[in-house]
């Protein structure tokens, strides 16, 4: 498994060993032991499955009190997935990330508690799927605003109006969210 460092401190992509060949492919996506090995002792306790037309933009997501670390997958299309630190005592508070993930590159991405968490699809049916460290608690969810040009996620919007859930299209500036500490 080969780890890449994102600019900001905590997310992390992760590229897994594929073996393939003219049958298909095997991929080991989560092996407790290898993880630790690279550092991510994680618990997970929910796994979660989404299909979502091209276009469809889901987030910036996150809960406080009781965050959630993430670990996200394509299986099917593809995905611009994006992070922003919400860690006040962070130096890059505020600051985003992002990485396209698909059924093809079968990339993985962390995202570390702490983060808002998004997603803009790339290819119709897609197939999003997330290991979550701690359950949903929708009483602490919140939505970070996905276009809040305090932040300026660059989302590859080129010929795609993105669809949005009233939640998310009424999301919060960075100014007013609490953050984490």
């Amino acid at each position: 498994m080969n780890i890449i460092p994102c600019d900001i401190d905590g997310p992390l992509i992760i590229e897994p060993r594929v073996f393939g060949d003219e049958r298909g492919f095997f991929m080991e996506s989560w092996n407790a032991a290898v993880f630790a090995g690279h550092g991510l002792d994680l618990t997970f306790v929910q796994d979660n499955h989404s299909r979502s037309q091209k276009g469809v933009l889901r987030g910036m997501h996150f809960q406080n009190p009781k965050p959630q670390g993430k670990l996200v997958r394509v299986t099917r299309g593809a995905v611009f997935d994006a992070v922003v630190d919400l860690r006040r005592s962070s130096p890059t508070f505020g600051k985003w990330t992002g990485v396209h993930l698909s059924a093809e590159n079968k990339r993985m991405f962390w995202v570390p508690e702490g983060f808002a968490h998004g997603f803009l699809t790339l290819e119709d049916d897609t197939d999003f799927l997330y290991k979550c460290t701690a359950p949903y608690a929708p009483e602490h969810e919140g939505s970070l605003a996905w276009d809040d040009p305090a932040v300026g996620i660059e989302w590859p919007l080129e010929g795609i109006e993105p669809r949005l859930s009233a939640k998310d299209a009424a999301g919060t500036p960075l100014a007013q969210i609490e953050g984490y500490p």
